[in-house]
């Protein structure tokens, strides 16, 4: 196996269980594998790169990586999402909900997804995708197809097809309700099932799998209790969405007499492999009255939290708070859950959603989400060769560019970077020792005729909004423009 020694102004290094900073420090990669991280490499080398006024870090881990279209600017101001084309009215759900995209454009959009995470220098990413545009579940095919451009892009992935059985509909008055069907869930988890068992290891090692049953309040206890199950059996990361919305806690209240919490308690569904976006609604924080004990049920549990700040925030809500549920020994991870993808700019939110909630500025440092992004990630998967760049890790790194004049001044390359970066200061991205991206490069990809094509399916998708709208209003009513709009005859599609 080859030698490559990288050398940067700062190179992240790990000792004594946490993060330290090399100063004009270098990274030796030998295969796979991170052979040497520190200064003066005493041994020979094929290649030597230095990238000069730059940081190089270890790999991003999205635990609640966007895979489909995101769909949250269709929501950004157009609410109540009941009114708005967010939830199947019943009329829909009578007349039988049916895919909104081909196979071809499912499959599209997980080799187009992946090449925003690298870009974004995510090295390890667990697709996140909306049920509301399919017919019930996701595929075997299409991930299938998923495992397929991991493998061709580099990238490391979890991946398992999303299923339920229930779905929740708003009626003709407006009101909300449950619809499940649970035979046909349960088949959903058979199918994720036989998928772990084809392609756990794939790859060369890049594809690993996990079971993401879709959120807590369309989740029948029977089909939770034989998920968690199936991961033990198999030793693969269970991904729930919980305590995510007030409507979800209430919901599970009412038909359990638990808290979202308490209920997978007791039937026996936590662990330490089990992830839990977003964790935002607890007992006593952000409007639940209910008191209890939740935070501590998740702290003796071992599970994650997956916090997704950019998206909880466009909402109206916030983690209350990241310190606290640090301080209870909660472990958390970091999920960008919405496009762009963008780590560092989660980072940067989060840092102050922390010192909002706590209005105090110690809160929360740029260390901490930093720790998040790598370390929390890589402890909620049980995988401590990813996170860090020490001898015997994985070579899964990303290199960010502190020359960039956008990046403003610098005393502390993580403080700096979190402070004024984004992800497009990611210059290049290697994952098990192979550049994925290399000055601003992937290899075979081009950034903007996969953005025409996925703007050309989200003109489709959106056309097909009044069908799934309760009172089915025109498209034009459902999504409001900012401000009067003055098209001429031939305007052109954005």
């Amino acid at each position: 196996m080859t030698r490559t020694l990288l050398k940067a102004r700062w190179v992240v290094g790990h000792e004594g269980g946490g993060h330290c900073l090399y100063e004009n420090g270098e990274v030796v990669v030998e295969g796979e594998r991170i052979l040497f991280v520190g200064h003066d490499f005493p041994g020979e080398v094929a290649e030597r790169i230095d990238f000069g006024n730059a940081l190089i870090g270890p790999g991003f881990i999205d635990l609640n990586a966007l895979s489909d279209l995101d769909t949250s600017v269709l929501g950004y101001d157009n609410q109540p999402p009941e009114r708005k084309g967010r939830v199947w009215p019943d009329s829909y759900m009578k007349a039988g909900p049916r895919e909104m995209y081909s196979a071809d454009e499912l499959a599209f959009q997980k080799r187009y997804a992946f090449t925003r995470l690298i870009r974004n220098g995510t090295t390890t990413g667990l697709p996140i995708a909306s049920l509301f545009y399919r017919e019930w579940g996701e595929t075997t095919e299409e991930f299938a197809a998923a495992a397929a451009f991991a493998g061709e892009l580099g990238l490391r992935v979890y991946l398992g097809p999303a299923y339920r059985t229930g779905n929740i509909v708003v009626g003709q008055d407006g009101g909300i309700s449950q619809y499940f069907d649970e035979e046909r869930g349960l088949r959903g988890l058979e199918e994720a099932e036989a998928f772990c068992r084809r392609f756990e290891g794939t790859a060369g090692g890049l594809v690993r799998t996990m079971f993401a049953p879709d959120r807590i309040e369309t989740c029948t206890p029977e089909l939770l209790r034989r998920t968690a199950e199936a991961g033990r059996a198999l030793e693969v990361p269970v991904r729930l969405h919980c305590c995510q919305a007030l409507y979800e806690y209430d919901s599970v209240v009412e038909q359990h007499g638990m808290s979202p919490p308490e209920w997978l308690e007791s039937i026996g569904f936590l662990g330490p492999r089990v992830l839990l976006p977003h964790g935002i609604f607890v007992s006593g924080i952000n409007g639940v009255e209910r008191p209890g004990h939740d935070l501590e049920i998740l702290a003796g549990s071992g599970a994650t939290i997956v916090h997704c700040p950019a998206v909880a925030a466009r909402g109206g809500w916030l983690l209350r708070s990241f310190s606290r549920y640090r301080a209870l020994g909660i472990n958390i991870g970091l999920g960008t859950d919405t496009h762009p993808p963008d780590m560092i700019q989660n980072m940067t939110l989060a840092v102050v959603l922390a010192r909002i909630a706590e209005s105090n500025a110690s809160a929360a440092s740029a260390a901490d989400l930093y720790d998040a992004a790598t370390l929390g990630g890589a402890a909620a998967l049980g995988r401590p060769d990813l996170g860090r760049l020490a001898p015997g890790a994985a070579a899964d790194l990303n290199v960010i560019d502190f020359d960039n004049p956008f990046m403003g001044q610098n005393i502390d390359p993580i403080q700096t970077l979190i402070l004024n970066g984004s992800g497009r200061e990611v210059t290049d991205v290697m994952i098990a020792g192979r550049f994925v991206m290399r000055e601003g490069v992937i290899p075979g990809v081009d950034d903007r005729a996969l953005r025409k094509k996925a703007q050309a399916q989200y003109h489709q998708i959106v056309a097909q909004y009044p069908d799934r709208t309760l009172g089915h209003p025109h498209v034009d009513e459902i999504f409001q423009s900012s401000y009067p709009r003055r098209s001429s005859r031939a305007a052109t599609p954005t």
